[in-house]
Protein backbone atom coordinates (compact mmCIF):
# COMPACT_ATOMS: atom_id res chain seq x y z
CA UNK A 1 0.00 0.00 0.00
CA UNK A 2 1.75 3.55 -1.56
CA UNK A 3 1.16 6.39 1.60
CA UNK A 4 2.29 10.08 0.86
CA UNK A 5 3.71 11.44 4.09
CA UNK A 6 5.92 14.28 4.90
CA UNK A 7 7.91 15.34 8.29
CA UNK A 8 9.73 18.42 8.67
CA UNK A 9 13.98 18.13 9.07
CA UNK A 10 15.85 20.60 11.21
CA UNK A 11 19.53 21.25 12.22
CA UNK A 12 21.51 23.82 13.52
CA UNK A 13 24.06 23.63 10.55
CA UNK A 14 24.52 22.14 7.48
CA UNK A 15 27.17 20.66 4.89
CA UNK A 16 26.32 19.32 1.93
CA UNK A 17 29.41 19.29 -0.06
CA UNK A 18 29.94 19.55 -3.64
CA UNK A 19 32.11 17.40 -4.68
CA UNK A 20 33.62 20.04 -7.89
CA UNK A 21 35.04 22.26 -5.41
CA UNK A 22 39.21 23.10 -4.74
CA UNK A 23 41.48 22.10 -1.51
CA UNK A 24 40.87 24.84 0.01
CA UNK A 25 37.41 26.07 0.30
CA UNK A 26 34.47 23.36 0.20
CA UNK A 27 30.98 24.10 -0.79
CA UNK A 28 27.55 23.48 -0.02
CA UNK A 29 24.31 22.30 -1.61
CA UNK A 30 22.11 24.72 -0.19
CA UNK A 31 19.12 22.44 -0.60
CA UNK A 32 18.28 18.92 0.85
CA UNK A 33 19.07 16.85 -2.12
CA UNK A 34 17.89 12.57 -3.16
CA UNK A 35 21.05 11.22 -2.29
CA UNK A 36 21.57 12.68 1.14
CA UNK A 37 17.96 12.59 2.27
CA UNK A 38 18.51 8.56 1.68
CA UNK A 39 20.87 8.35 3.71
CA UNK A 40 19.21 10.47 6.45
CA UNK A 41 15.99 7.66 6.39
CA UNK A 42 18.70 5.27 5.88
CA UNK A 43 20.12 6.20 9.41
CA UNK A 44 16.92 6.40 11.08
CA UNK A 45 15.69 2.71 10.43
CA UNK A 46 19.31 1.75 10.86
CA UNK A 47 20.76 0.60 7.23
CA UNK A 48 24.35 0.70 6.54
CA UNK A 49 26.87 3.42 5.19
CA UNK A 50 29.53 2.86 2.67
CA UNK A 51 31.57 0.03 3.42
CA UNK A 52 33.50 -1.28 0.59
CA UNK A 53 35.19 1.28 -2.36
CA UNK A 54 32.88 1.34 -5.26
CA UNK A 55 30.40 0.16 -3.95
CA UNK A 56 27.13 1.67 -2.81
CA UNK A 57 25.65 1.57 0.67
CA UNK A 58 22.87 -0.55 2.03
CA UNK A 59 20.83 2.34 2.24
CA UNK A 60 20.88 3.72 -1.11
CA UNK A 61 20.83 -0.15 -2.61
CA UNK A 62 17.17 -0.15 -0.57
CA UNK A 63 15.59 2.80 -0.71
CA UNK A 64 17.02 4.58 -4.11
CA UNK A 65 12.96 3.81 -5.59
CA UNK A 66 11.73 6.12 -2.92
CA UNK A 67 9.64 8.47 -4.62
CA UNK A 68 10.71 11.98 -2.60
CA UNK A 69 10.02 16.23 -3.11
CA UNK A 70 11.75 18.79 -1.03
CA UNK A 71 10.75 22.25 -0.07
CA UNK A 72 13.00 24.58 2.05
CA UNK A 73 11.57 26.32 5.21
CA UNK A 74 12.47 29.17 6.69
CA UNK A 75 14.53 30.76 4.03
CA UNK A 76 15.07 34.05 2.67
CA UNK A 77 14.29 33.81 -1.00
CA UNK A 78 15.40 29.69 -1.41
CA UNK A 79 18.73 30.49 0.63
CA UNK A 80 19.58 29.98 3.71
CA UNK A 81 22.33 31.99 6.02
CA UNK A 82 25.72 30.69 5.90
CA UNK A 83 28.37 31.50 7.63
CA UNK A 84 32.41 30.26 6.97
CA UNK A 85 34.32 27.65 9.45
CA UNK A 86 37.79 27.19 8.75
CA UNK A 87 39.93 24.08 9.74
CA UNK A 88 43.41 23.08 10.32
CA UNK A 89 44.45 19.68 9.70
CA UNK A 90 47.38 18.17 11.19
CA UNK A 91 47.16 14.86 9.69
CA UNK A 92 49.93 13.43 8.31
CA UNK A 93 49.06 12.02 5.63
CA UNK A 94 46.74 14.61 4.56
CA UNK A 95 48.85 17.59 4.33
CA UNK A 96 51.93 15.83 3.80
CA UNK A 97 54.12 17.36 7.15
CA UNK A 98 52.36 20.49 7.17
CA UNK A 99 49.21 21.95 8.57
CA UNK A 100 46.52 21.84 5.65
CA UNK A 101 44.15 24.99 6.42
CA UNK A 102 40.41 24.31 4.55
CA UNK A 103 37.04 26.76 4.68
CA UNK A 104 33.64 25.21 4.32
CA UNK A 105 30.97 27.07 3.53
CA UNK A 106 28.14 26.45 6.20
CA UNK A 107 24.33 26.50 6.25
CA UNK A 108 22.91 27.98 9.29
CA UNK A 109 19.49 26.88 10.89
CA UNK A 110 18.32 24.66 7.64
CA UNK A 111 15.33 23.18 7.54
CA UNK A 112 12.93 21.53 4.85
CA UNK A 113 9.44 19.52 4.64
CA UNK A 114 10.22 16.23 2.82
CA UNK A 115 7.30 14.51 1.27
CA UNK A 116 8.24 10.63 0.84
CA UNK A 117 6.14 8.08 -1.31
CA UNK A 118 6.27 4.93 0.37
CA UNK A 119 5.33 1.88 -0.51
CA UNK A 120 3.98 -0.03 2.82
CA UNK A 121 4.63 -3.64 1.16
CA UNK A 122 8.15 -3.22 1.36
CA UNK A 123 10.09 -3.83 4.53
CA UNK A 124 12.42 -1.11 5.01
CA UNK A 125 9.77 1.23 3.72
CA UNK A 126 7.04 0.04 6.68
CA UNK A 127 9.39 0.45 8.87
CA UNK A 128 10.37 3.52 7.89
CA UNK A 129 6.91 5.03 7.98
CA UNK A 130 6.45 3.77 11.10
CA UNK A 131 9.86 5.07 12.60
CA UNK A 132 9.07 8.59 11.16
CA UNK A 133 5.36 8.80 12.84
CA UNK A 134 6.76 7.76 15.99
CA UNK A 135 10.01 10.10 15.64
CA UNK A 136 12.13 6.69 16.56
CA UNK A 137 15.74 6.44 14.99
CA UNK A 138 18.24 3.62 15.11
CA UNK A 139 21.30 5.76 14.35
CA UNK A 140 21.28 9.44 14.68
CA UNK A 141 20.64 11.37 11.47
CA UNK A 142 22.79 14.67 10.68
CA UNK A 143 22.91 16.73 7.82
CA UNK A 144 26.16 16.80 6.13
CA UNK A 145 28.38 15.96 8.94
CA UNK A 146 28.26 13.92 11.93
CA UNK A 147 28.10 17.16 14.57
CA UNK A 148 25.43 19.03 12.27
CA UNK A 149 22.93 16.53 14.21
CA UNK A 150 19.23 16.26 12.38
CA UNK A 151 15.79 15.80 13.73
CA UNK A 152 12.49 16.28 13.04
CA UNK A 153 9.43 16.23 16.05
CA UNK A 154 6.21 13.69 15.68
CA UNK A 155 3.82 16.60 15.21
CA UNK A 156 5.23 17.49 12.17
CA UNK A 157 4.22 13.65 10.81
CA UNK A 158 1.59 14.28 8.14
CA UNK A 159 -0.18 11.83 5.79
CA UNK A 160 -2.03 12.84 2.78
CA UNK A 161 -5.26 11.67 0.72
CA UNK A 162 -3.65 12.45 -2.97
CA UNK A 163 -3.98 12.06 -6.32
CA UNK A 164 -0.90 11.08 -8.59
CA UNK A 165 0.11 12.41 -12.07
CA UNK A 166 -3.17 14.73 -12.26
CA UNK A 167 -2.89 17.86 -14.67
CA UNK A 168 -4.65 20.86 -13.37
CA UNK A 169 -6.94 22.78 -15.12
CA UNK A 170 -6.21 26.07 -13.81
CA UNK A 171 -3.53 28.54 -12.65
CA UNK A 172 -1.42 26.32 -9.46
CA UNK A 173 1.70 26.05 -7.59
CA UNK A 174 4.03 23.33 -6.76
CA UNK A 175 4.95 23.56 -3.14
CA UNK A 176 8.55 21.62 -3.69
CA UNK A 177 11.27 21.79 -5.72
CA UNK A 178 10.70 20.82 -8.94
CA UNK A 179 12.98 19.44 -12.16
CA UNK A 180 13.04 22.17 -14.76
CA UNK A 181 13.17 18.76 -17.67
CA UNK A 182 9.82 17.48 -16.39
CA UNK A 183 7.83 20.82 -17.35
CA UNK A 184 6.61 20.35 -20.50
CA UNK A 185 4.01 22.86 -22.65
CA UNK A 186 0.74 21.49 -23.63
CA UNK A 187 0.66 22.83 -27.82
CA UNK A 188 -1.28 26.38 -27.48
CA UNK A 189 -0.91 28.72 -29.80
CA UNK A 190 -1.51 31.40 -26.70
CA UNK A 191 0.51 30.31 -24.34
CA UNK A 192 3.92 31.47 -24.35
CA UNK A 193 5.03 31.09 -20.73
CA UNK A 194 4.21 28.70 -18.24
CA UNK A 195 4.68 31.26 -15.38
CA UNK A 196 1.47 33.47 -14.61
CA UNK A 197 3.69 36.35 -13.57
CA UNK A 198 1.19 39.05 -13.24
CA UNK A 199 -0.62 36.95 -10.78
CA UNK A 200 0.18 38.96 -7.53
CA UNK A 201 -3.45 38.17 -5.78
CA UNK A 202 -1.08 36.29 -3.07
CA UNK A 203 0.80 38.55 -1.19
CA UNK A 204 3.88 35.86 -0.18
CA UNK A 205 6.90 37.49 -2.38
CA UNK A 206 7.52 36.07 -5.73
CA UNK A 207 10.53 34.52 -6.72
CA UNK A 208 12.42 32.06 -8.90
CA UNK A 209 15.33 30.15 -7.26
CA UNK A 210 17.47 27.45 -8.86
CA UNK A 211 20.24 25.52 -8.10
CA UNK A 212 21.68 22.02 -9.74
CA UNK A 213 21.46 19.00 -7.56
CA UNK A 214 22.35 15.62 -7.06
CA UNK A 215 19.22 13.43 -7.59
CA UNK A 216 20.96 10.11 -7.59
CA UNK A 217 23.84 7.80 -8.56
CA UNK A 218 25.34 6.65 -11.71
CA UNK A 219 26.20 3.07 -10.51
CA UNK A 220 28.60 3.00 -13.67
CA UNK A 221 30.83 5.58 -12.65
CA UNK A 222 29.84 5.73 -8.89
CA UNK A 223 28.99 9.63 -9.24
CA UNK A 224 26.69 12.16 -8.56
CA UNK A 225 23.76 12.42 -11.16
CA UNK A 226 22.71 15.72 -11.36
CA UNK A 227 19.16 17.53 -12.30
CA UNK A 228 18.70 21.19 -12.98
CA UNK A 229 15.79 22.11 -10.16
CA UNK A 230 13.67 25.37 -9.81
CA UNK A 231 11.87 26.20 -6.50
CA UNK A 232 9.15 29.38 -6.87
CA UNK A 233 6.24 30.89 -6.08
CA UNK A 234 5.08 32.09 -8.69
CA UNK A 235 1.54 30.61 -10.51
CA UNK A 236 1.67 28.13 -13.19
CA UNK A 237 -0.39 28.72 -16.07
CA UNK A 238 -3.04 25.74 -16.61
CA UNK A 239 -1.76 24.88 -19.89
CA UNK A 240 1.79 23.98 -18.13
CA UNK A 241 2.54 20.06 -17.93
CA UNK A 242 4.54 19.04 -15.15
CA UNK A 243 5.28 15.30 -14.83
CA UNK A 244 5.32 13.82 -11.71
CA UNK A 245 2.94 15.72 -9.85
CA UNK A 246 0.49 14.72 -6.93
CA UNK A 247 -2.41 16.77 -5.77
CA UNK A 248 -2.59 16.72 -2.11
CA UNK A 249 -6.60 16.76 -1.55
CA UNK A 250 -7.02 18.15 1.71
CA UNK A 251 -4.21 20.72 1.63
CA UNK A 252 -5.38 22.08 -1.74
CA UNK A 253 -1.57 22.05 -3.70
CA UNK A 254 0.48 19.95 -5.83
CA UNK A 255 4.03 18.66 -4.99
CA UNK A 256 6.82 17.01 -7.38
CA UNK A 257 7.96 13.70 -6.43
CA UNK A 258 11.34 12.19 -8.04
Amino acid sequence: MQKLISVDFQADFGFFRKPDTNNTINLSYTMLHKPALLGILGAIIGLEGYQEFGELPEYYQKLKDVQIGVQPLNHDKGNFQKTTIKYSNTIGYANKGTNFLTEEVTLIQPAYRVYILLDTTQEAQAKLYTYLQEGKAEYIPYFGKNEFYAWWNRSSFQEYDYEANQQPQESFKVKTLFLKDAVQMVKDQEADAILDIFDLEDEELTFLYFERLPMGFDETLNQYELGEFTYATFQFKENSAIQNLYFLKTHNYYVQLH
